[in-house]
């Protein structure tokens, strides 16, 4: 793209490329990695069906954080919070950029992130995480300069405020689910696929991110078969953002870093839908994840 244009050919490459960003950017937006995805896949949709009628696209990462942007501002507005886009320009004379102050933002949680009103919360992801600019944080989120720099000093001041609060204590689980998930656990690390297989409801819906969707028994049947091929993993049971989960280590030393995780929904003792994250690790940036 020697002059900067986006060509039909480009696009897939393009957003394959700039996935592992899109999704830092829509996890802090949204406060979880898990929901970040969901943001990333929709942004996806969105930027498709609008390439096909758009003209030359001659900033197409910007083009593409714009979608992001709106696409997470629209999740946030599913989740009746309050929208709050400030064009305040009494800040106009603040720096820039304070590197003390970018790396608070980088070391901060994405529960911390969340408590920020969105347009500090943009500012700061897009500025102290993923390295942009002044100028084009304010054209991907239609800003004027000095309303960046008002939501950026706003947020960073509230951000350490926030950051030195005490942590918020792990969530319970239920003792029935989490033998459940060591059960499942167990039963995947003996390689009893046979037994997990009949775990599964009728109408068990599977999305390994990145890869592939299937509904229905017989077709998510075909899953574990992967794996059975597979000697790259090791399963525990935990948790990631709260929610119980499959955690995935390498098999060689399961005590190091949790690699990837699998999510499960469950209905009377039936599997309903799994997702697997396996093709998608760039999700585990941010995501907070313990064992059980």
């Amino acid at each position: 793209m020697p002059d900067g244009s986006l060509e039909t050919e480009t696009f897939g490459l393009l957003a394959a490329e700039l996935r592992p960003r899109l999704h830092r950017y829509c996890a802090r937006m949204l406060g979880s990695a898990i929901e970040g995805e969901d943001v990333v896949q929709d942004a996806f949709a969105k930027a498709a069906e609008a390439f096909r009628a758009a003209g030359p696209i001659l900033r197409p990462e910007a083009w593409l954080f714009r979608i992001a942007h709106n696409a997470a501002l629209d999740a946030l507005r599913r989740r009746r919070r309050r929208v709050e886009i400030s064009s305040d320009d009494a800040l106009a004379g603040l720096a820039d950029h304070a590197a003390a102050d970018a790396r608070v933002t980088a070391a901060s949680g994405l529960a911390t992130l969340l408590h920020l009103p969105v347009a500090q919360r943009s500012c700061l992801v897009l500025m102290d995480v993923l390295g942009h600019s002044l100028a084009e944080t304010a054209a991907i989120l239609d800003l004027s300069v000095p309303a960046v720099k008002a939501a950026l000093h706003r947020g960073r001041v509230r951000l350490k405020r926030l950051s030195a609060m005490p942590d918020t204590p792990a969530p319970l689980v239920a003792v029935a689910e989490r033998d459940r998930l060591r059960a499942y656990a167990d039963r995947f690390n003996a390689r009893d696929f046979d037994a997990l297989r009949d775990l599964l409801a009728e109408d068990v819906r599977l999305e390994v991110v990145g890869q592939v969707r299937l509904a229905g028994r017989r077709d998510v049947s075909t899953y574990f078969r992967r794996y059975d091929r597979a000697s790259d993993w090791y399963l525990t049971a935990g948790l990631a953002e709260g929610r119980p989960a499959l955690l995935v280590h390498d098999p060689a030393d399961p005590a190091e870093a949790v690699r990837y995780v699998v999510l499960l929904d469950w209905t009377d003792r039936r599997i309903t839908a799994i997702r697997d994250f396996r093709h998608a690790a760039y999700v585990m940036d941010g995501l907070v994840v313990s064992r059980l």
